[in-house]
């Protein structure tokens, strides 16, 4: 009997026998302990021996599917991948080095992923389910994740998250890497430190927040800065930075606040500069009036389109 067929059969068996109230008052240290010996008397039942490797990885798979992301979680704890990407419970992938890889860990079934991503939805504070199938959010680490489930997913649910890195880039190593010349991050360095307003455009995954976060260095210590973000991914250095996030509405559909909302009140903070992590909707407006009035301000827009870049800056209703 392989490794994952052990894990199935032990699974539905320590599953069924836990008191749901009573793991979550323990310690993962006692949990732990308990699956440990339960594993271990199971495989004596089963007259099936086992090596310590092969007993430490059941133990470690069942632990994190009571506490973590299941079968997700050693990707995330794999420093190495950048992105996680899930279409289903058998097709899984992962970006490394800048490359996709299909993986070979797999989810028993729909019922397990979807388990895991009510999960990370409610960790966060948020739910997903028939009447609001779509997620975006934030995990603890700073990693960000989409969420889709049937039948919006046909597929089975899909999962999308992109990993917070601990390690910032600067400019220096956008240039060593051939992201750009020295000339180009000598001028960004000169926009960033001199206040100029930058927009920053790009496609999915092409390095748009990188590049704010690097950017970021150059500003100075005794400035006023507001970061306004959907899911917080910017990680600034300085001492006087006020982070604000969006917020999604309610079960009762009441309570959302929106990128624009918080734009305007950013407005009425004193702030020297605005930094907008995301420019996709109505707030695009509120920026460009921010810009013209004064305030300085980077943003990126999550699609970059020349419409955007030559909406004019005036207010047709003064």
């Amino acid at each position: 009997m392989s490794t994952k067929s052990l894990y199935l059969t032990f699974r539905q068996q320590i599953f069924d026998a836990l008191d749901a109230e009573a793991v979550q008052q323990m310690s993962r240290e006692e949990l732990e302990k308990q699956i440990q010996n339960a594993v271990d008397i199971l495989a004596r039942s089963a007259s099936r021996p086992m090596t310590a490797m092969m007993r430490a990885g059941l133990v470690k798979s069942l632990l994190d599917e009571l506490l973590g992301l299941g079968p997700l979680q050693p990707l995330i704890e794999d420093q190495t991948i950048t992105d996680i990407m899930v279409n289903g419970p058998d097709n899984i992938y992962f970006e490394r080095n800048g490359k996709l890889k299909r993986s070979e860990i797999t989810f028993v079934n729909e019922a397990q992923l979807l388990e895991v991503a009510k999960r990370i939805a409610s960790r966060v504070g948020r739910r997903v389910d028939e009447s609001s199938p779509t997620v975006d959010a934030r995990l603890e680490d700073g990693s960000r994740v989409n969420i889709v489930i049937p039948p919006i997913a046909l597929d089975g649910t899909a999962i999308s998250i992109r990993k917070f890195r601990e390690q910032k880039i600067g400019l220096e190593e956008l240039v060593g890497f051939g992201a750009m010349s020295p000339e180009i991050a000598r001028v960004l360095m000169i926009a960033s430190r001199c206040r100029l307003n930058v927009l920053i455009s790009g496609g999915t995954g092409s390095g748009k927040t990188t590049l704010l976060n690097a950017l970021s260095q150059y500003i100075d210590n005794d400035e006023r800065i507001i970061t306004i973000e959907d899911a917080a991914e910017l990680r600034l250095q300085q001492p006087h930075v006020v982070r604000l996030e969006t917020r999604t509405a309610s079960i009762e559909n009441t309570g959302a606040v929106n990128q624009r909302d918080l734009v305007i009140n950013a407005l009425r903070m004193r702030p020297d500069r605005i930094i907008l992590g995301e420019c996709r909707g109505s707030e695009a407006f509120e920026m460009l009036q921010a810009m013209n009035t004064g305030h300085d301000a980077q943003c990126r827009p999550c699609t970059p389109t020349l419409r955007v870049m030559r909406l004019p800056v005036w207010n047709p209703w003064s």
